[in-house]
């Protein structure tokens, strides 16, 4: 997977729709995962990082409605609802369980793409003023060009994650105010989303996620980002 596509998980029991979509999606420059129903689509979420989530809303099991609303209290990764019911109340139900978009069945493919798109652009960060490159151990983040990187390798970050890290970079040593840090990177989400996305973050950039050196818990108030003198 090329770390400039944006990954995005599909999540239908519908073995043709999940077939078509991957390979609709792949064919339009998307990394694409799939899972069949919501503890497959857990499985991957635990084990990858995505830049959206199309999730069909008629599911057997834990059903697409309960999925997202479970999952706004655990990240804020995008999601964009699919269903066969096309009634008004329907579309409101997705949008307060937590869903960024919803797109009735069945849909034009060309239509879904441009609600991706429209999406990722709108959870996108605004790029911040210009700072310098900071080093975290083998890791050096630049914020003006988005890049993390180890060395050679680019390593993937997800648009919250890239906000994120962006704002700290913008004053190390300094605590950041978790709600300071939503406003900023332009995270959907409250003070819980902002602790999950930086444990994300922890995972690719500490050596030791339960004991942190560059991005540091200030109890009662934020984060600090200390990066390498």
């Amino acid at each position: 997977m090329d770390a400039d596509q944006p990954h995005i998980l599909v999540v239908d029991d519908d073995n043709r729709l999940r077939a078509l979509l991957r390979r609709y999606l792949v064919d339009n420059g998307f990394a694409v995962t799939t899972a069949a129903d919501g503890a497959e689509a857990r499985a991957k979420l635990a084990a990858f990082t995505f830049d959206l989530m199309i999730l069909d809303v008629m599911m057997p099991g834990e059903d697409g409605l309960t999925l997202t609303a479970a999952l706004r209290d655990e990240m804020a990764t995008p999601i964009l609802l699919l269903t066969a019911m096309g009634e008004p109340e329907d579309r409101i139900a997705g949008l307060e369980s937590g869903a960024d978009d919803y797109l009735p069945k069945p849909f034009e493919p060309r239509e879904l793409l441009l609600r991706i798109q429209s999406i990722l652009r709108r959870v996108a960060p605004s790029p911040p003023p210009p700072s310098a490159p900071v080093k975290l151990g083998d890791f050096v983040f630049d914020p003006g060009r988005g890049e993390l990187r180890r060395g050679d390798e680019r390593i993937h970050l997800t648009t919250a994650e890239l906000g994120l890290l962006r704002v700290l970079a913008q004053q190390p040593g300094e605590t950041v105010t978790r709600d300071d840090l939503t406003e900023r990177s332009r995270i959907s989400g409250n003070a819980r989303t902002v602790d999950v996305q930086v444990t994300r973050l922890r995972r690719k950039i500490e050596p030791d996620p339960r004991l942190p050196r560059y991005i540091q818990t200030v109890r009662g108030e934020g984060y600090v980002l200390r990066p390498d003198v």
